[in-house]
């Protein structure tokens, strides 16, 4: 799964990486949540004239899809990732999945190992080499019975790769760069044309840090929760902390 993920890398640097015209500013986003916006690039309707980049556009969206379909959201869980492996069987996903394919920039995600019943020790998962990957995610325009419309979205995920096994079974699908414009290909490319894209990273891809559980806590957004955590014998021997705050319970922006 993936229940927290961080964009770094600068408004240039980002729109340069998914050949986008270009990108309104923003700021670095260490500790992304669910229910908070994120950034998605989807395809566009016709080429620009007189330029050879793809015609892509950046949306923002709440990180939490719902289906068009839904009246109430009031008892509808929160899904902030789709599984890859069914996401066109499944009523919530098929749709996305055959028309809006999108790609989130990210410059990695956290994830939790649970030993038995020893507390959980977070880690900061990031390209070893740097740099921005792309999530492969899905976007979907949701209205309510006001006819107030936003858009929403989840992340796509699969099994782990080999060496990020012992942390968590199920990782974000990541889409190469090569392969951006196949992906968002919704016109020719059926899902079954990219179901070759929704596989693990290749092991060695990213490295796993160890980060102390302040990231926990969605109010922390510093660079300080991306730290390397070092835990010294006295830590190893505090009680267990309380069970994380549940991110669906953090404001809505939207």
């Amino acid at each position: 799964m993936c229940g927290r993920f961080s964009l770094l890398g600068t408004p240039e640097e980002i729109a340069a990486y998914l050949a986008l015209m270009e990108l309104e500013a923003f700021p670095a986003r260490y500790n992304i949540a669910p229910t908070q916006p994120i950034l998605m690039v989807v395809s566009g309707e016709t080429p620009p004239p007189g330029s050879n980049r793809p015609d892509r556009r950046a949306l923002l969206v709440r990180w939490g899809f719902i289906p068009g379909w839904v009246k109430d959201t009031a008892n509808y869980p929160l899904m902030m990732n789709a599984r890859s492996e069914t996401a066109i069987e499944k009523a919530s996903f098929k749709a996305a999945m055959r028309h809006r394919r999108a790609l989130i920039p990210a410059s990695g995600f956290y994830e939790w190992r649970r030993d038995g019943n020893r507390k959980s020790q977070a880690y900061w998962i990031r390209p070893r080499n740097g740099g921005i990957v792309a999530f492969a995610g899905l976007h979907e325009p949701w209205a309510n019975a006001e006819g107030s419309e936003m858009d929403t979205g989840a992340i796509l995920t699969t099994s782990a790769s080999e060496d990020l096994r012992f942390i968590h079974d199920r990782m974000p699908v990541v889409i190469e760069q090569k392969d951006f414009a196949r992906w968002l290909d919704c016109k020719t490319q059926e899902p079954r044309h990219v179901a070759d894209l929704m596989k693990p990273a290749q092991a060695d891809f990213f490295e796993a840090i160890p980060v102390s559980d302040k990231v926990n806590k969605v109010a922390n957004t510093g660079p300080e929760i991306q730290e390397r955590f070092i835990e010294t014998l006295a830590e190893a021997k505090k009680p267990a902390r309380a069970k994380p705050a549940d991110p669906d319970d953090q404001m809505n922006l939207f």
